[in-house]
């Protein structure tokens, strides 16, 4: 006899993971069902328990009145009939999937299932590690059948930190689950909090694919951007004039060349390729527009000592102001960052790198990234041989050009990298 899932009345959510995805989605859930978050960081719990969130997702009126309950106890998880499971998927040195946080929190429910429950994952995988790697787990270590005795969903998170215009309930949400029953409990239980709606996808497969291929287009758009930069820098054109101009034609896709980092666009795609790989296939253009993406921080170093040579500087010992180490604007993210690699190539030309950054956790740098930042924007004037503008955040570029500009040293050189100001404001762009 198959078992039932629980009735709306008497859903218990527990997510599993408190980041930029889960928390946010548990203070939704909260909303409407008795909540639980749960993660392995003292730390993430003390602050969210206090009504802080250092990610920056929720805001801290918005947690108070969320009446969500934290814990770093698995033991509490036993209240929740609904899990969902929001933890990281990062690629080991080798660029291949570890999917160490995903089975560790799959052997923690493992535990704690009982008959009826239902298990959601939201951590972005290759197709077919829910039901090939996650649901193995969960019914050895239960000793329950799937859609027997539990069942299983996969809805793909969209999170994207730092962009306040896209929150949570404003992004359509793709939803599966591993039978028809369990689908259409999932569907249900995501329209419940999410405004813009929900789209049911044919299969969990299909689901876990659909995530991977939004992120895997943009790397591979990016990627032409990236290396048409590289082109038109040995013509001495600039890539950015070009791009405005190509964009006056209604049916072009205006992109900008950069560093490609974090936790989904520079790591999503090394899963695809993995996958296909094991099938016998590899991706000529997924793998060569990583190649591309990853090499953009060393591009961007040669154009900067290229740029500091023709300007008549002594490269070695010269030093240089970094401004931005989180992987993208406006966010506290320091994820995969490219910043890092680029400030190791700059060493290894002999120059003295300093870093600041006005969102990133000084802290949380120093240990993760092994980077000791300056923790005040530098006052001193001409003091740098050249400044580079790697991620500009808003608190970085209200004060315009001349300010970064007036940092530099005679010869000095500005490498506005995200060409945010004009061309005639800086010496060189990506």
């Amino acid at each position: 006899m198959t078992a039932a899932l629980p009735d709306e009345d008497s859903i218990k959510v527990a997510v599993v993971g408190l980041g930029y995805v889960g928390l946010p989605l548990a203070v939704a859930f909260a909303e409407h069902f008795p909540t639980i978050g749960y993660d392995l960081s003292v730390l993430r719990v003390r602050e969210i328990t206090a009504g802080r969130d250092s990610t920056g997702q929720v805001e801290p009126d918005e947690l108070r009145a969320a009446g969500l309950r934290v814990t770093n106890a698995a033991a509490d998880l036993r209240q929740a009939n609904t899990y969902i499971v929001s933890v990281p998927t990062p690629i080991d040195r080798y660029r291949q999937p570890d999917l160490g946080p995903l089975l560790a929190a799959t052997e923690t429910l493992g535990g704690l299932l009982s008959p009826g429950d239902l298990v959601i994952y939201e951590s972005t995988v290759y197709p077919g590690a829910t039901e090939e790697d996650c649901v193995p787990l969960l019914e050895s270590l239960s000793g329950l059948v799937l859609n027997t005795d539990f069942f299983v969903g996969y809805s793909p998170e969209r999170i994207n930190p730092g962009d306040i215009e896209h929150p949570l309930k404003s992004i359509v949400k793709v939803t599966s689950g591993s039978c028809s029953k369990a689908a259409a409990r999932v569907d249900a239980l995501y329209s419940r909090v999410i405004d813009a709606g929900t789209f049911p996808a044919a299969s969990i497969r299909v689901a876990e694919a659909a995530k991977i291929i939004e992120n895997t287009q943009r790397d591979v758009n990016i990627a032409l951007i990236n290396e048409l930069s590289i082109v038109f820098s040995h013509m001495g054109l600039d890539t950015h004039e070009i791009l405005d101009a190509a964009a006056t034609k209604w049916n072009f896709q205006r992109l900008s060349p950069g560093l490609v980092g974090g936790h989904c666009i520079g790591v999503d795609p090394y899963y695809l390729l993995h996958k296909s790989a094991s099938k016998g296939y590899i991706p000529d253009i997924v793998r060569t527009s990583r190649e591309i993406n990853d090499g953009m921080a060393k591009n961007a170093v040669s154009r900067l000592i290229a740029a500091m040579i023709n300007k008549g500087q002594v490269v070695r010992g010269a030093r240089v102001l970094v401004l931005g180490v989180t992987f993208k604007e406006n966010c506290r993210d320091i994820r995969n960052t490219k910043v890092t690699e680029m400030v190791a190539a700059m060493k290894g030309f002999g120059l003295e790198v300093e870093i600041h950054d006005p969102l990133a956790d000084p802290a949380e740098v120093a240990r993760d990234l092994g980077i000791k930042m300056l923790e005040e924007f530098p006052q001193e004037a001409g003091g740098y041989g050249a400044v580079v503008l790697a991620v500009p955040h808003r608190e970085i570029v209200e004060g315009g050009a001349p300010q970064l500009v007036d940092l530099l040293s005679d010869g000095g050189v500005f490498f506005d990298m995200k060409a945010v100001f004009g061309r005639d404001e800086s010496d060189i762009r990506l």
